[in-house]
């Protein structure tokens, strides 16, 4: 089975508190781009196309306070 890949580019709204916007401006001027170009280039480091590709990016990053994404218990 062939996938098509759409296109038209999807728009990504995230909230951010005042907190974590200082943090990504600090981290995508020490990477040395854009706020936006550095979250595409987050984004964009691992493929999921599958809910298996899902569950293992969350395997590997849960507990990571930059996502907030909690152990479950």
């Amino acid at each position: 089975m062939t996938y098509k890949r759409h296109t038209m580019s999807a728009i990504l709204t995230v909230r951010l508190s005042k907190e974590e916007q200082g943090i990504l401006a600090k981290r995508s001027k020490c990477a040395g781009m854009k706020k936006a170009t550095f979250v595409r280039k987050l984004i964009r480091e691992e493929e999921i196309v599958t809910g298996v590709d899902l569950l293992s990016w969350v395997d590997r990053n849960v507990g990571d306070e930059r996502l907030r994404i909690s152990p479950s218990k």
